[in-house]
């Protein structure tokens, strides 16, 4: 076994995370050392790295044999070329930034915004700074809700980075319990607006199925025949574009009745109507006449939108009730979409 690492710079993780460095590591293993499961061989041959690391490098995707992604830390580990691509630490408490919000609503116990697209909801690795975490504790103080974790302090639910819309956070303990609660039962009213590629066969529905990783690629989710969680997704299609007996897109609302990872993304590719822009589950370019409106309308992300969350106070019991408007390049492509 051979173990090169060019690209790694000498000296301890900065946060103290035990002396691990930065970069990549390259690793040639041989018939001998191959056999067992694949974390288990690579956390023996690189000591400096324990056996949680790998298989949370393994679920980023960035662990590659023969430049082909490992996706299974409990797969059997074969010889040939390993690259593993170690990011830089992430700090362990987020940073306050005065980054500018858009509170719907706030009292002592919570706040509602209106996160624009492009905003991740907490750190992680490639987004440690500008997420809402960091806006947030910059804005409410000590007064967030520790529960959560200091790694995303009062985060209740999240939304992709690229979707927009509404997010609650609890401010006080209390508050969080309580959230976490109504999640935990479907007593949240969640309504998202999509624009998609074509439009789903029947005008409204359900489409449930369960989510879970990609076999094939870590960062993506899929549907699963067994195991995964559960997810359940209403739909109904407010509008088409185009011909009527083949549309080249539509508006559909979706109310979630559960939140997993990549829900509704996944739920209306499935239903072989993709979120227009939707760079991981797009799956095929959509008209050429939708495509121009895409860039007439300067869209760079999935065309989806929290556009509604209601649901009973968890402290005073007053039922709130938020709604935000689709924001500049949803609306505008909606506008160009509706000339077709």
């Amino acid at each position: 076994m051979a173990v090169d690492s060019p690209d790694v710079p000498d000296g301890d993780d900065p946060d103290g995370g035990g002396g691990e460095a930065v970069g990549v590591r390259l690793l040639t293993v041989g018939p001998d050392e191959a056999g067992g499961r694949v974390d288990k061989m690579l956390a023996d041959l690189l000591p400096d790295m324990s056996r949680a690391r790998i298989q949370a490098l393994i679920s980023q995707g960035r662990v590659r044999r023969d430049h082909v992604p490992v996706n299974d830390a409990s797969g059997k580990a074969l010889p040939g070329a390993y690259r593993l691509e170690i990011p830089p630490p992430v700090a362990a408490e987020p940073a306050p930034e005065a980054i500018p919000l858009s509170v719907l609503f706030e009292d002592a116990d919570l706040i509602v915004v209106d996160k624009p697209a492009g905003m991740a909801v907490h750190p992680a690795p490639g987004s440690e700074s500008g997420t809402l975490v960091n806006a947030l504790l910059h804005h409410c103080g000590a007064s967030l809700s520790g529960i959560g974790g200091v790694a995303r302090p009062g985060i209740v639910h999240r939304i992709d980075k690229d979707t927009s819309g509404i997010v609650v956070a609890a401010k006080t303990d209390a508050a969080h319990n309580g959230l976490s609660a109504l999640f935990a039962a479907h007593a949240i009213d969640r309504v998202y607006i999509a624009l998609t590629r074509g439009a789903p066969r029947a005008s409204r529905g359900t489409i449930e199925g369960a989510i879970a990783r990609s076999s094939s690629d870590r960062k993506k989710m899929a549907l699963v025949k067994s195991g995964g969680r559960h997810a359940v997704t209403h739909y109904a299609v407010e509008r088409t574009f185009g011909a009527k007996e083949k549309p080249l897109a539509a508006r559909v609302a979706c109310t979630l009745e559960t939140g997993r990872t990549h829900q509704i993304r996944v739920h209306l590719a499935s239903a072989g109507a993709p979120c227009l822009g939707d760079p991981t589950y797009g799956s095929g370019p959509p008209a050429e006449k939708v495509r121009a409106a895409i860039a007439e309308a300067g869209l760079k992300r999935q065309a989806l939108h929290a556009a509604v969350l209601g649901f009973r106070h968890p402290v005073t019991g007053e039922v709130l009730r938020f709604e935000s408007p689709l924001p500049p390049d949803i609306a505008t492509l909606q506008a160009l979409l509706e000339q077709l």
